[in-house]
C-alpha cells in the first residue's frame, strides 16, 4: 500500500512538472504518513488535532486525516495544503495564543508520539484522465 501511495505521489509530481504553464495547476499538498509510537495513538491524535486548531485559527485550511483500517503498517495518513512562510508564521502565532507548542518545540513534541513518519509533496487532486492529458495522452 505504501509503495502504491508513493508511486501515485511521484506520478502527481511528475505531472506537475510537465503540465503546460497555461494550464490550471492543481493545488500543492503534502502527504504525511505516521506510524504512532506504541501506546501513543491517542496522544498523536491530540497533537494532530491541536495543529488543526492552530491552522484553523490562522485561517489556513486544515489537514484531511485518514485512519488505517487494513493493509500496510501505517496508522494515520494526512493530506495538508503546502503553506507559505507567512502562513507558517500565522499558524505559529495562533498556536501560541491557544497554548499549543509551535515551531521547533512542536517538532520535538511530535517525535514523542511517533516511531516514524514520511512527508511527500504532491499536486492534486486529479483524475487519471487529467494526468494522462498532462502527458498528451488520451
Amino acid at each position: 500500500m505504501r509503495t502504491k501511495l508513493l508511486t501515485a505521489a511521484a506520478a502527481a509530481i511528475t505531472c506537475a512538472l510537465v503540465t503546460p504553464a497555461a494550464a490550471q495547476q492543481p493545488a500543492r499538498a503534502i502527504v504525511s504518513i505516521y506510524h504512532a509510537a506504541p501506546g501513543h495513538q491517542i496522544e498523536l491524535l491530540k497533537w494532530l488535532a491541536n495543529q488543526d486548531r492552530a491552522a484553523t485559527a490562522a485561517g489556513v485550511g486544515r489537514a484531511q486525516l485518514y485512519v488505517h483500517t487494513d493493509g500496510d503498517s501505517w496508522d494515520y495518513l494526512m493530506i495538508a495544503p503546502v503553506t507559505t512562510p507567512e502562513q507558517d508564521a500565522a499558524i505559529e502565532a495562533a498556536g501560541k495564543k491557544l497554548g499549543i507548542e509551535a515551531g521547533v518545540r512542536a517538532s520535538i513534541d511530535l517525535r514523542k508520539h511517533i516511531s516514524s513518519h514520511t512527508d511527500t509533496f504532491v499536486r492534486g487532486p486529479m483524475s487519471a484522465a487529467e494526468v494522462l492529458a498532462a502527458f498528451g495522452e488520451k
